[in-house]
């Protein structure tokens, strides 16, 4: 019989399914999105955990194939359920916190590992409607057929609180989640205005200037997933690696 691998909230501290170590993040994570004495900036994830519509996974570490797999298990059966949980639901993925310590791009460059062997073993093909190419301001990491925004929260954060967690953490939020919440809109515009708010209180550092919305032809959403403390840092490509069944362009056999 497989184990269990997609947790409520209510669940977790009870399970015998979740180890220690994975009890200890959760009510790390837990004490940060019920603050009320400083307020997380995530609204909608703040919203949906009161509302018991997120969901949780413990794995160890993406540098072993059956952990990802078990990554890759969990966020399926939390893609094919989503639409029937709630409307600021997501999906929060633990990787067991490690002794030694890392250094902000090493985690950056364990995220896009992460993302990239998701999406090898991914066994649906990428949406017809959803661009190949990061540099396009459509391109979204798309995972069993769906489009998700994607945010890492590291233990090597902590001028940028709200993204420093216990180990290294990713939460998935289905493109599905912001139907209808844009720039223009006044739905988006309150959350914007609401998130911005208490960004300037909880965090040390200024909200970063890559923060923008999907669609909009400045703005690159992978850009987002993962941000540094120093604003000021960037890179120029987006590390994420296509595989090759997916690449389009190749040229032409000349026999």
């Amino acid at each position: 019989m497989a184990s269990k691998m997609l947790f409520r909230a209510n669940e977790i501290l009870e399970s015998t399914h979740v180890p220690f170590w994975g009890k200890d993040a959760f009510q790390y994570f837990q004490s940060d999105i019920l603050s009320e004495e400083n307020p997380f900036p995530c609204i909608l994830g703040v919203e949906g955990f009161k509302k018991d519509l997120l969901r949780f996974s413990f794995v160890t570490t993406p540098y072993n194939y059956q952990d990802i797999r078990n990554a890759a298990l969990a966020l399926k059966e939390y893609i094919d359920t989503f639409k029937t949980i709630g409307r600021y639901t997501s999906f929060v993925l633990f990787f067991k916190p490690e002794h030694k310590e890392r250094s902000m791009e090493e985690y950056e460059t364990m995220f896009w590992d992460t993302l990239t062997f998701l999406h090898q073993i991914d066994q649906k093909k990428w949406p017809q409607d959803i661009p190949k190419d990061p540099k396009d301001p459509l391109w979204e990491f798309c995972f069993h057929g769906e489009p998700i925004f994607v945010v890492c929260n590291t233990p090597a954060h902590s001028l940028r609180k709200s993204r420093k967690s216990r180990g290294f953490m990713i939460t998935f939020q289905p493109r599905w989640l912001f139907e209808g919440m844009t720039g223009d809109s006044k739905m988006g515009q309150h959350v914007q205005k609401v998130v911005r708010d208490r960004l300037k209180t909880y965090d040390d550092v200024s909200a970063h200037p890559e923060l923008g919305w999907y669609g909009q032809q400045e703005n690159r959403e992978w850009k987002q997933y993962f941000l540094h403390d120093n604003n000021n840092y960037t890179i120029g490509q987006c590390p994420f690696k296509l595989k090759r069944s997916e690449q389009h362009g190749r040229k032409k056999s000349l026999y």
